[in-house]
């Protein structure tokens, strides 16, 4: 009878043990439950907030154009980021100009009196080619090889066709990786596509970055000379062919308004000793139709953060093209 009674008292103590481990479990599951669903409610009401800015900017963006006569320039206060408080946050939106750097879906763009030797294959670069190679220079140490490489791998990696440029490469480079891809042989539509592109050297690939841009589904370069800043003197001389110190220079001397038109611009002492073609001297403007939204909502414990590509249609109407989220 007593070895029973112990028999007994060890199922009981069993029993409680378990049943108290379960209700711990259950307890623990219970607040992890509770504190996702609170960040999924919490970020779903950021993401909201962060649309809720996007769709102010763009309103405020068609405002924009009445200021200066359709005239965007670096004084205007879509310069200067906006802090908006909420309930238990804030939200702070910053607008930059989109042509105030280099599409490098540009270099897509191919004239059709373009030379090619007896195999199809592309002998010639074009303007924008140039420029971005005096780009990929001014950041890799004056390293005209690599530039070279990267410019025609570029190339080849957007052009719809599968010869290599004598400098390029295409799907046979790429598939002899460790982990193989074929090339895009399309526009790119994110910059960070470039990482995937033969000759691009993780050394100057973050300095490149400060002057380089993706806009989807288009190949022209044009750049707002009145929204450049000093900071992008680099990519002013790279594309005029201006030093970096001419180039700073112009920028500082430019009016307090920008550039009324593009011709008072090349009428400026450091352009008019240039004698550039057309084709180049259109790659300049004094207004903009891109603009990058960047939103970063903080609401309880939550950060959110978009990204809005906004397209301007003759200053009247802005779509939204392209949405990112998380940090670049």
């Amino acid at each position: 009878m007593q070895t029973q009674r112990g028999m007994a008292l060890l199922i009981v103590l069993f029993i409680v043990a378990l049943v108290s481990i379960l209700a711990t479990q259950m307890g623990t599951r219970l607040q992890l439950q509770v504190q996702r669903a609170s960040n999924i409610k919490d970020n779903n009401q950021a993401y909201w907030y962060s649309l809720g800015a996007e769709a102010y900017a763009q309103l405020a963006i068609i405002e924009l154009y009445k200021l200066d006569d359709g005239i965007i320039h670096a004084n205007q206060p879509w310069v200067d980021p906006l802090i908006y408080p909420i309930e238990n946050g804030q939200i702070t939106a910053t607008i930059t100009d989109s042509q105030a750097c280099f599409n490098i879906n540009a270099l897509a763009k191919i004239p059709t009196e373009q030379a090619t030797n007896n195999l199809g294959r592309d002998t010639q670069s074009t303007p924008a080619m140039d420029a971005f190679s005096a780009l990929v220079r001014e950041v890799n140490n004056n390293d005209n090889y690599s530039a070279e490489v990267l410019r025609d791998s570029l190339a080849d990696y957007l052009d719809s066709n599968t010869i290599a440029r004598p400098n390029g490469a295409e799907d046979d480079t790429y598939l002899g990786l460790a982990y193989p891809y074929l090339s895009a042989n399309t526009l790119l539509t994110e910059v960070s596509e470039l990482r995937l592109v033969n000759g691009v050297s993780l050394a100057w690939f973050g300095d490149l970055l400060a002057y380089i841009c993706v806009i989807p589904q288009n190949q022209e370069l044009q750049i707002n000379v009145n929204s450049l800043t000093k900071d992008q003197a680099v990519l002013l001389g790279a594309l005029t062919g201006l030093s970096v110190s001419d180039a700073q220079s112009l920028i500082d001397s430019r009016p307090e308004t920008g550039y009324a038109q593009i011709a008072d611009f090349f009428a400026e002492s450091e352009m008019a000793g240039l004698s550039l073609p057309k084709e180049q001297m259109a790659w300049f403007k004094t207004t903009t139709e891109y603009f990058t939204l960047t939103t970063n909502t903080q609401y309880n414990n939550t950060q959110f953060t978009l990204t809005s590509l906004l397209h301007v249609q003759q200053q009247q109407q802005v779509n939204v093209i392209q949405r990112t989220f998380g940090s670049r």
